[in-house]
């Protein structure tokens, strides 16, 4: 009896234990549990990838020992691969565009070692934040690279287009900001553009060149018969700084809008920089300027089921001149 009464309280004894130190410790880690919390959390821990887009930044990231990769379209293709993966686990994915000679300048600034992951990785978090990324939705890389390259190329025009309104500081008569008064001159025109094109889908381009580039903005619009059109409000800041650059350059930029509806042809029109407003361009201008390489000059073959338009009067009022 007694020996039964000292087996029970060894057994109390060692439960006590036990219960001590789960209290302690708690679960022990890879129990069913905290193996599902960390999937839990895993899931909704967004990622980026940043992607070498082309063979030549792919070759001078090859000057890091630590880099591990060797042929661009292998890199390619486990880029993809990790994509997919990653997806397949739930997990948000970010691409964002990574620029060999900004990673170079960025560890520079920071004083990080640029031949290790840890700094590859900490740069792609940077440009995560303010880069150019696309979300991953499936699309294969060879889909993924170019949008990837548009959005870039956006980011940068914008960046340029509003360093050059920054720079024009302000009307030495009226002591107003030149760079924001003709932001809003364009914006107020890009609107009557809009609201006089009417229903269907518009795809609009400017076009502005400048000392050291040609800027180029795009934007894509659909208006319904009824209510005002729908844009995307990124693409359309974007396209009003390159506008407002020509606004306030007073530069011979333009702007060409081309409209889809159902059951109509497309059809193209245009517009010159004029005085801060937008002046139509004949039928035959626009034409000519669509059917006609910008770089070499040669005629190309006009697309079949397009009507070349005059622009129309977008009905803006004149504007006030202060520098």
């Amino acid at each position: 009896m007694a020996q039964t009464d000292n087996t029970k309280r060894n057994d109390q004894h060692k439960a006590t234990l036990k219960a001590a130190h789960r209290k302690k410790h708690g679960r022990r880690h890879g129990t069913p549990h905290t193996t599902t919390l960390r999937r839990t959390l895993r899931r909704e821990a967004p990622s980026t990838v940043g992607l070498l887009v082309d063979a030549q930044d792919f070759a001078a990231m090859r000057r890091y020992g630590t880099f591990p990769f060797d042929d661009h379209t292998v890199y390619l293709q486990q880029v993809e691969a990790l994509l997919k993966a990653l997806t397949a686990q739930g997990v948000h994915i970010t691409v964002a565009l990574f620029d060999p000679e900004d990673y170079e300048e960025f560890c520079a600034e920071s004083g990080l070692d640029a031949d290790t992951g840890a700094s590859r990785s900490r740069f792609t978090a940077e440009i995560a934040a303010a880069g150019a990324t696309v979300a991953y939705t499936g699309q294969g890389i060879d889909d993924l690279i170019p949008v990837l390259v548009s959005r870039a190329v956006r980011q940068a025009t914008w960046e340029y287009a509003t360093l050059l309104l920054a720079d024009l500081g302000t009307c030495a008569d009226c002591g107003q900001d030149i760079g924001r008064a003709a932001f809003d001159r364009a914006s107020h025109l890009l609107m009557r553009l809009l609201e006089t094109a009417g229903p269907g889908t518009h795809h609009l381009v400017c076009s502005v060149p400048t000392d050291n580039d040609q800027l180029l903005a795009v934007l894509h619009t659909h208006r319904d018969s009824t209510g005002p059109a729908r844009l995307d409000s990124a693409e359309g800041a974007e396209f009003a700084t390159v506008l407002a650059v020509a606004v306030a350059l007073e530069s011979r930029g333009g702007v060409v809008l081309r409209t889809s509806a159902p059951d109509s042809p497309d059809r193209v029109h245009g517009w010159r920089l004029a005085h801060g407003g937008l002046a139509p361009l004949t039928a035959g201008e626009v034409f000519n300027a669509y059917c006609t390489d910008a770089d070499t000059g040669e005629p190309v073959s006009p697309e079949s089921g397009v009507e070349y338009c005059a622009g129309f009067d977008i009905g803006a009022e004149p504007p006030e001149t202060h520098h």
